[in-house]
């Protein structure tokens, strides 16, 4: 470095080459700032659309695995009370294969608000059976009870005097509320006729 340029208070090539070195120093650690802070941001955004995309599914599961009643029987009828509920059930429009297994009721009727399990599921003393009544692709062969075609058709039975003593008597209005493993419920309202008198079976 010169005198002149001492003298004059002006960097020498030997001061310009540091300060070029700083500048392209602190350029790569803002390159290398910016790729972290890029791939952060690209990490996030994934996992947020794979949760979006996780919660929408499970919230469209709740809305549309659901059953939907096909016909509804009380039979074993005595003293003017009916002792058994058959509720014949399919999957509906647009729903999953539906495990009624795992599947729960809620009885909401005169004598009071009762919770079912599968009798498979449960020992207690209230519960539900259910049977085949068409099952073209085997899913109830086995312990299986799955709806897993629009065309499958169980047959759930409830027995009220497990939970409600005298059962169902005439003109009393009853419902039913059928949970699905996805929580969908399904409300199914039945009503006994006025008169019980001389029948063994009676559509609700």
């Amino acid at each position: 470095m010169s005198l002149s340029t001492l003298a004059d208070g002006q960097p020498g090539n030997g001061d310009r080459g540091q300060v070029g070195i700083g500048t392209l120093i602190v350029f790569i650690a803002l390159v290398l700032v910016a790729a972290i802070a890029a791939g952060v941001l690209i990490n996030t955004a994934g996992f947020l659309q794979s949760q979006s995309e996780e919660t929408g599914q499970q919230s469209t599961a709740q809305v549309t695995d659901r059953v939907q009643a096909v016909a509804i029987t009380g039979d074993n009828i005595s003293n003017e009370r009916i002792r058994t509920v058959n509720v014949t059930v399919s999957k509906a429009p647009g729903a999953n294969d539906i495990d009624l297994l795992n599947a729960t009721i809620q009885w909401v009727g005169p004598q009071g608000t009762f919770n079912l399990l599968n009798e498979q599921v449960s020992d207690g003393d209230r519960t539900f059976q259910v049977v085949a009544f068409k099952d073209a692709d085997g899913s109830f062969e086995g312990d299986g009870q799955q709806l897993s075609s629009s065309d499958d058709r169980a047959i759930i039975i409830i027995e009220p005097p497990q939970f409600a003593d005298r059962g169902i008597e005439a003109g009393e209005a009853i419902e039913i509320r059928v949970t699905t493993q996805t929580g969908s419920t399904s409300i199914i309202r039945i009503s006994a006729p006025q008169s019980l008198a001389g029948t063994s079976s009676v559509a609700l």
